[in-house]
This record gives structure tokens, C-alpha cells and sequence, in this order.
């Protein structure tokens, strides 16, 4: 799980949007006089245009996701979650450290416990490794807290804490990091766009805009080993975009997971290629170790908590309030503590103030539709004066 954006970047003043383009930035010519240059369809922000709120639990570690093995009644288990907001961006890369390990006696079969983006990923590796796979799972991919993350490429949100991390993790990261990079680059121009790259603005002069609360972990950021493969930020001059001008507009470019589409593509390839599905649920990893195949990957995100009594698991809690979708609109916004990004499937719409501490330590998945409508006010406040 889960992905969501790096809230600590997003929450900063105009001058520290500057590290969202670790690779340095570039000021944009000036626009000319009258129109501006880059035309923004407008997102039509109105609370009634609600047709769902979703909420998940990011699984963060201070140390980092677990990726280590263990023996459990004669059960080889390779862990691989507890990636925060970084499950989704890091996923192939993690699949590649956790099969590696799965594989080194060349297993014919491979169970894998989970659905999500951990588990598919891991799943399809191991059957391009040459094993037969059964995901064990309570639910498919549609119902699991994947599905309900922001679906941004945000390889370093959540994913540790400098003060916790060993020396050999950031090297790690970069590993996972590139690996998925390069994945991902596959499923660039796929009928359908499962991955895409967006352009987001992020606007400073919100009346909620700050650096997140007073005494907020040192969640770890390593962006700076990628910078050869992580697009610039620019600072666009009054007047280049249709925002008011008394907002500062940094404009960078991501990737974004159109997760209902890419997600379809993943459970296909994994059916095609001979994997199967088994609907089971586990109290603990002894009952996991009762599964006929010797082998096994564990990716149950946030559930590891309970499965593997693994209390380093801290749930950080995200909501998204989501718009009917507007074909037109094909840009993500931040501004006064509110992120609006398009996807094919809907306008999410996340409250970000509060920073990588908004939701941390929180359980609580229960909608709170008052959050989402205080979402949409504020972003339909800044499209009332353009």
C-alpha cells in the first residue's frame, strides 16, 4: 500500500518547492501580455460532485519496508512490506529484492500472501522467474487498500526515518527506486494509459499553507541519488497560467497510476501467465506456514501488523474525496493545504495540511465527509478567482 505524495515537500513555501525538481529548475520565459500562455481546463470543485470518499492506512516503518526471511515451520517466508506512501512507486523494485530472495532454491511454486500492489508485482516476478504462483488473499486487488491510494510516483513518501534507517538503505532505495522506474516506463502509451505522466502546479498563498506541525519526524528523503531520472521543477512568471497572480506556480511532471486501468493489466498478466487466485485469510504466519508450497512471499501491507505481530507497522491514514471525472482536465493542483489531481477514474481530491504527519499513527478508517468538502471548498475558492 499506499501510495500518497510526500506531504513535507508539498506543504513547503514556494522556495522549497524547488526540491520537488531535485535536478534543479528552470524559469519559463515570460508569457505575453493578456492571455496566458498555458491554458487549465477548470475543475468544476462542488461538494454535490462527491461520488465517493475512500480512505486507506499506509503501512510506514521507521526502519524502512521489511525485506528480510525467515523459517516458519519449515516455511521459507520472504517478507516485503511497509513501504508508507511508497507502495505503488516502489513495487517492481521491491518484488525484484524479495523474489530474488525466494528463488535462491529454485522453488517450482511460489504463494504469495497478498493482493495489493506488493503482492501482484511480486507475484509476476516470481512467474517470470520461472515458479507457478497462487496469491493468497482476502481480497483481489479491487478491495484492498491499494486501490484507494493517490496513485502518484512518489518513491521516497513515508518510506523511513534518517535517524532509523541502516547505511545500506538508501543504496537500497535506489535499487527499488530505478528498477520500478524502468518498469513503469514499459507501460507508458498502453491502450487505456495506465501510467502517465501529468504535469502538477503547486501554488503558494493559501491561508492553510505552513511547514507542518511542531515536532514532526525526520521522515527520510533520498530523491537527490535519482535526479537523472526525476524531471525538474520550474518557477512560471506572473501571468504564464490562469491562477491568480497572487500565488507563486511551480510546475513539475510526474507519473501517475491510473489504478483501475493498470490494475486490470496486472491481474491479467498474472492470470495469463498461469497464476492463481485462492480467497484464504490468516491469523498468523503458523497458519501461513500450513500452505502446501514451501515457499512463501509476505505482502500484506498494513495487515502484517496483526499477521506477523509486527508493531514497527504504523498506520498513516489517508482520505480522498473524489469528483466525477473531467476528460478535459489533465494536471494535478496543490494549494492552501489541498491536493486535486485527475485520474481517468476521478478528480481526487486530499487534504495534505499537516504534512508527512497528517493521518500518522491514525487507524481510523471510517469516511469523514466533512474533511473531503473542506477539500473541495478550498479548491473551488481558487477557481473562483481566476
Amino acid at each position: 500500500m499506499r501510495g500518497g505524495l510526500n506531504r513535507r515537500r508539498l506543504l513547503q513555501s514556494s522556495a522549497s518547492f524547488a526540491a520537488l525538481g531535485a535536478a534543479g529548475c528552470a524559469t519559463a520565459p515570460p508569457a505575453p501580455l493578456g492571455k496566458p500562455s498555458i491554458a487549465l481546463a477548470p475543475i468544476r470543485a462542488e461538494a454535490s460532485r462527491l461520488f465517493d470518499i475512500t480512505v486507506c492506512l499506509r503501512p510506514f516503518r521507521a526502519a524502512g519496508p521489511r525485506l528480510d526471511s525467515e523459517e516458519v515451520g519449515r516455511k521459507l517466508v520472504v517478507h516485503n512490506y511497509g513501504h508508507g506512501g511508497s507502495g505503488w512507486s516502489l513495487s517492481w523494485g521491491s518484488a525484484h529484492v524479495a523474489v530474488g530472495k525466494a528463488m535462491q532454491s529454485s522453488p517450482k511454486e511460489i504463494a504469495v500472501i497478498g493482493c495489493g500492489a506488493i503482492g501482484l508485482t511480486s507475484a509476476i516476478v516470481a512467474q517470470q522467474a520461472g515458479a507457478q504462483v497462487t496469491i493468497y488473499a482476502r481480497e483481489m486487488l479491487a478491495d484492498t487498500r491499494s486501490a484507494r491510494a493517490t496513485g502518484s510516483w512518489t518513491p521516497d513518501s513515508r518510506i523511513a526515518l534518517d535517524t532509523a534507517v541502516s547505511p545500506d538503505f538508501p543504496a537500497l532505495w535506489e535499487k527499488m527506486a530505478r528498477i520500478s522506474f524502468a518498469t513503469y516506463r514499459r507501460y507508458l502509451g498502453l491502450p487505456g494509459n495506465p501510467v502517465e505522466w501529468t504535469d502538477r502546479y503547486f501554488l503558494s498563498g493559501g491561508a492553510h499553507d505552513g511547514h507542518g506541525p511542531a515536532g514532526a519526524l525526520p521522515f527520510a528523503s533520498f530523491r537527490d541519488r535519482i535526479v537523472d531520472i526525476w524531471p525538474a521543477s520550474e518557477e512560471l512568471p506572473p501571468g504564464a497560467t490562469p491562477f491568480p497572480a497572487t500565488s507563486s506556480v511551480r510546475r513539475t511532471s510526474l507519473m501517475q497510476f491510473n489504478i483501475a486501468d493498470y490494475g486490470h493489466i496486472l491481474l491479467g498478466d498474472f492470470f495469463a501467465a498461469g497464476g492463481r487466485f485462492v480467497h484464504a485469510e490468516f491469523a498468523s504466519l503458523g497458519e501461513v506456514s500450513r500452505l502446501k508450497e514451501n515457499v512463501i512471499v509476505n505482502c500484506t501491507g498494513y495487515g502484517a501488523r496483526a499477521l506477523c505481530r509486527d508493531e514497527s507497522v504504523v498506520p498513516v491514514r489517508g482520505q480522498m474525496g473524489w469528483l466525477i471525472p473531467q476528460p478535459e482536465v489533465n494536471y494535478g493542483v496543490y494549494y492552501d493545504g489541498v491536493l486535486a489531481l485527475s485520474r481517468r477514474d476521478g478528480i481526487g481530491i486530499q487534504m495534505l495540511e499537516g504534512g508527512d504527519m497528517r493521518g500518522y499513527g491514525d487507524p481510523n478508517e471510517t469516511v469523514d465527509r466533512a474533511e473531503s468538502e473542506e477539500g473541495v471548498r478550498r479548491i473551488a475558492a481558487l477557481y473562483a478567482n481566476m
